[in-house]
């Protein structure tokens, strides 16, 4: 079972030394997968541990006055941290005291004392440390002297472009699921606990199970064919999802993710959900009244439907 520690002082996390990968790892793309297992295989190699070191909240989402949308939650980066064979998850807190560490206090306290690295590994483009002073070169010129070795990553290419999540993140506001899934190595999925609603979906014909994002900021918003997964299950359900503040009636604050799953008679309150986006339908928009709504409503039943290769007949309406 991996391990999980937050704080950049403290005893040391691996007596017998470690690989360790650094990096914000948004969404666990491709890129990110090729640097987890190189380290994995480097640790075997030198029989020690392997660790990756992150940060939470993302570096991005921290400086930005702008909410930063993002590819994974929390949960769902540690879960592929210990599916890629992470022993030990140092993910540290972004915060001003992190932020104000020097480059070279950052590798001595963290790499060196935390740690004890043998070996790291980054992006070619990674940096580090107070006004993002430190970088590949400072990592090798301190190894040398301090004990460990660096290393830089290739960037993996896919059709002539460099694998990023920024490049995940346009696909996706674009609806461009299929572009998106050999990025990722996987469909793109939002997992939650279904919680209690105000029941509004039941009234229409179309019930809903309600996954609140909580501070997660999601790349994407409108009408999706939705395929679930309930607990630990595949993602083979088949259903019609709204991401968004809901215009029309009760409009909410935060983004809501709400699904109605077809065919389905059962009570998911307080269970884990995991939903994958296979098409985008439509935006969001605000109708005149609910039963312009409602027409809506059976014709994204019917498109889903039809996209996920089920009798495209018009239900509950």
């Amino acid at each position: 079972m991996m391990r999980l520690s937050r704080d950049v002082a403290g005893p040391c996390l691996a007596p017998r030394g470690s690989a360790i990968a650094i990096g914000a790892f948004d969404g666990l793309h491709r890129g990110h997968q090729a640097l987890l297992a190189q380290v994995r295989e480097r640790a075997q190699a030198l029989d020690c541990t392997p660790i990756v070191v992150s940060f939470e909240p993302l570096p991005r989402a921290f400086f930005s006055v702008e909410p930063v949308p993002r590819l994974s939650s929390v949960r769902e980066k540690l879960r592929g941290f210990a599916a890629a064979g992470m022993q030990h998850t140092l993910l540290l807190r972004f915060n001003a005291a992190l932020t104000a560490m020097t480059a070279e206090d950052f590798v001595r306290h963290v790499l060196v004392d935390r740690l004890a690295t043998r070996e790291v590994w980054v992006g070619n483009d990674f940096r580090f440390g107070h006004k993002r002073s430190g970088d590949v070169s400072l990592l090798e010129r301190m190894g040398a002297q301090l004990g460990f070795a660096a290393h830089t990553m290739p960037a993996v290419q896919l059709d002539g472009a460099r694998v990023s999540a920024s490049r995940v993140r346009m696909l996706l506001a674009a609806g461009e699921f299929a572009g998106a899934e050999p990025l990722l190595g996987r469909p793109f999925v939002i997992d939650g606990k279904v919680e209690y609603g105000n029941q509004l979906g039941r009234t229409l014909g179309y019930p809903t199970a309600n996954i609140h994002l909580q501070q997660r900021v999601s790349p994407i918003h409108g009408i999706f064919a939705v395929r679930v997964g309930l607990g630990e299950g595949e993602c083979s359900w088949p259903g019609v999802a709204s991401l968004g503040v809901r215009p029309t009636v009760n409009e909410v604050s935060e983004p809501l993710l709400e699904v109605h799953l077809f065919d389905f008679d059962g009570d998911l309150y307080g269970q884990r959900m995991a939903v994958e986006f296979v098409a985008k339908l439509r935006d969001e928009q605000k109708f005149d009244g609910l039963e312009p709504l409602k027409a809506q409503m059976a014709l994204d039943s019917r498109m889903a439907r039809e996209l996920l290769g089920m009798n495209p007949r018009l239900v509950e309406t």
